[in-house]
């Protein structure tokens, strides 16, 4: 890791992007649910998180139905879901309102899953990682599409030491399921 991670326990933030939503007419935004390439995604992300080690002990999801439904399609992949909460304030939230509400997290969760929206999550990804493994950084700075999943590790005491530049960026992934 870099100079600027600190010292405690590995800790680890999963960041997930909503999967693809539709855009049905009339339908407000927050209430926009998950297009049929969505509904095959979101398991796959399930999937993926627990073929990476990367489930969480603690999951914390926007109010908003697509990133509902994508959290509740990914973690039925799962033998038994962790603790979840929905948050109001990660709909339309920017990198620094992630941060705050991030940082809410009790400690004793050492790794937290994060279902959300961007800009948002793209550019708190790129502002926690101070470095990057392989190409992770680029490819997060060229797109993080929806479906995609950002691994960011750190050694703190707890969430509230979390800050810009102190997290490496460890693995950045895009499953998608298959049509049938």
């Amino acid at each position: 890791m870099n100079d600027r991670v600190g010292a405690g326990p590995l800790r680890r933030l999963v960041v997930l992007r909503h999967a693809k939503s539709a855009w049905p007419e009339g339908v407000a935004d927050h209430q926009r649910p998950l297009a049929p390439r969505g509904r095959r995604d979101a398991p796959a992300a399930g999937r993926a998180l627990a073929e990476g080690d990367w489930l969480p002990d603690l999951a914390l999801c926007s109010t908003a139905v697509r990133a509902r439904e994508t959290w509740e399609l990914a973690s039925a992949e799962w033998g038994t879901p962790p603790p979840m909460r929905y948050d109001r304030r990660l709909y339309a939230a920017d990198a620094r309102d992630l941060l705050e509400v991030v940082r809410e997290a009790p400690s004793e969760a050492a790794t937290l899953l994060l279902v959300g929206h961007n800009p948002g999550l793209e550019e708190l990804v790129l502002e926690l990682a101070g470095d990057g493994l392989d190409d992770t950084l680029d490819r997060v700075r060229d797109k993080f599409p929806t479906a995609a999943i950002a691994v960011l590790d750190w050694r703190g005491t707890g969430w509230p030491a979390l800050g810009p530049g102190t997290a490496l960026l460890t693995s950045v992934v895009v499953p998608r399921g298959r049509k049938g």
